[in-house]
């Protein structure tokens, strides 16, 4: 029972930490273009992302039993998916680069469970045929191709609306084009906060709601008290009390901000101005919110960047920093397959110590 409850507050820690992490980088370009301060942004993303996190639970249901067979997934097993996400999230937001805490904690959920399956490859889902929908899912569908596409989609798309926005404001003034999209930045950065709670803050409902099935698979809950019946998940489900503390997880860490990685996407990579900033959080809240529908666990990260990338290309291409863009797309590539190998011989080293 005390190590259903430690993993259960690592879980809400690596919330927490996505927070900070990734909420950051839905306000960087609100930050960047001056249209909020720092404090203003931060508020009103902490508000947005609680709002986006109690709408729907299709990402929580691909997190929790979509990617890997939940037989093979203990108590254990969990814990060191979580610790091997959470080193990498702290490990990225210290040097400053937007990586993915969907793909870290994917990879760790991957990386443990083949660890506790005795290196079995068929634990992990990499495409199955879901009966109740129709529709192919799996790592290979929901993980893998997305992360490659994505990127692509918000840059094109990126790139095409700014086209479009100057195309028809040609003849207007700089300052009637701040003006006025500095105030439809404001509904921009809003729907951008509750795209990324939607998606983001749903990844931990679905370990938090595996920790409760696992618990009380294997009779760790048989002696609760019967005030805490309500842990109790003989089925996968997520309960309305999960997302509330993991909405208002998130909530606490978004509002311990995270400007080391506003810097690296609101000034590093492109300089930005509202118009900019307004094309790129639209295009980016328009993608993440179609994958919430379909249940794609996606990368707040690569979409929101890409479609700076995209914006900032209409500029020249000069106007783009590639070499801080390298160093990001290096972190993308690299966890996945790092945060599984952590997580990996983290299970490992915990099946040692237990023997």
């Amino acid at each position: 029972m005390t190590l259903v409850l430690i993993v259960f507050v690592i879980a809400l820690a690596f919330e927490y930490v996505n927070g900070f992490h990734d909420t950051a980088i839905s306000i960087a370009t609100s930050v960047s273009t001056k249209v909020l301060t720092p404090r203003q942004a931060v508020i009103l993303a902490t508000i947005c992302n609680l709002i986006g996190a109690l709408i729907g639970v299709s990402v929580a249901t691909t997190i929790g039993k979509g990617l890997v067979d939940t037989e093979f997934m203990t108590i254990h097993t969990i814990l060191c998916a979580l610790i091997s996400a959470v080193i990498w999230n702290l490990a990225t937001w210290w040097l400053g680069l937007p990586s993915s805490s969907s793909h870290a904690l994917i990879g760790g959920l991957c990386g443990a469970a083949l660890s506790s399956s005795g290196g079995k490859w068929k634990v992990i889902h990499w495409s199955v045929m879901n009966p109740a929908t129709g529709h192919t899912e799996g790592l290979w569908h929901k993980v893998v191709i997305p992360m490659f596409a994505s990127p692509v989609i918000g840059m094109l798309i990126g790139f095409l609306i700014m086209g479009l926005l100057l195309m028809l404001l040609k003849g207007w003034t700089p300052r009637l084009i701040n003006n006025v999209f500095g105030k439809l930045q404001l509904v921009s950065a809003s729907w951008m906060g509750i795209s990324h709670g939607t998606n983001d803050a749903q990844k931990t409902m679905g370990i938090v709601a595996l920790i409760l099935f696992t618990a009380t698979r294997d009779g760790t809950f048989n002696e609760l008290p019967a005030w805490l019946g309500f842990m109790r998940t003989p089925e996968f489900r997520v309960a309305f009390w999960v997302k509330l503390v993991c909405a208002l997880t998130m909530a606490a860490g978004t509002a311990a901000g995270g400007w080391r990685i506003i810097r690296t996407l609101g000034h590093k990579m492109v300089r930005l101005k509202p118009i900019h900033g307004f094309a790129a959080q639209t295009t980016a809240a328009a993608i993440i919110q179609c994958a919430s529908h379909w249940g794609i666990p996606l990368s707040t990260t690569q979409v929101i960047s890409s479609s700076i990338l995209g914006v900032g290309s209409t500029q020249r291409p000069s106007a783009v920093k590639w070499g801080v863009v390298g160093n990001i797309v290096w972190a993308w590539v690299l966890t996945l397959p790092t945060t599984a190998f952590v997580a990996y011989w983290l299970m490992k080293l915990c099946t040692f110590i237990r023997t």
